[in-house]
């Protein structure tokens, strides 16, 4: 069996525990929590807003397999952000190991 083979959880880590992602997901949040106060401000005014398409347009294109109506919709949110993170966290992985296997091997980037 090959030794570099990794389980989804563990591959799920790797490419998620990183300054790219985590800054990505903490955007995400950060959207996510904006649009609920949005939410909870305009239901008690009773005027509407279009605050929650941000959190759609932050984790977009995968979000935006589910749109759908209604709250089955939102799934879509959580599942595009770890999409989008876990694509950003594998293109910070695979710069950032091939410059250090640059440097190992001598090449400078100065």
């Amino acid at each position: 069996m090959d030794k570099n083979r990794r389980s989804l959880p563990q591959s799920l880590r790797h490419y998620l525990v990183n300054p790219l992602a985590l800054g990505y997901l903490g955007v995400v949040l950060a959207v996510c929590l904006w649009v609920t106060i949005d939410a909870v401000s305009a239901s008690s005014s009773g005027d509407a807003s279009f605050a929650g398409l941000w959190a759609v347009l932050a984790t977009a294109p995968t979000s935006m397999l589910f749109l759908v109506a209604g709250p089955v919709g939102l799934i879509g949110i959580p599942i595009g952000a770890i999409v989008q993170a876990t694509a950003l966290g594998a293109l910070y992985r695979s710069i950032t190991e091939r410059r250090a296997g640059a440097t190992e091997v001598g090449v400078s980037n100065a």
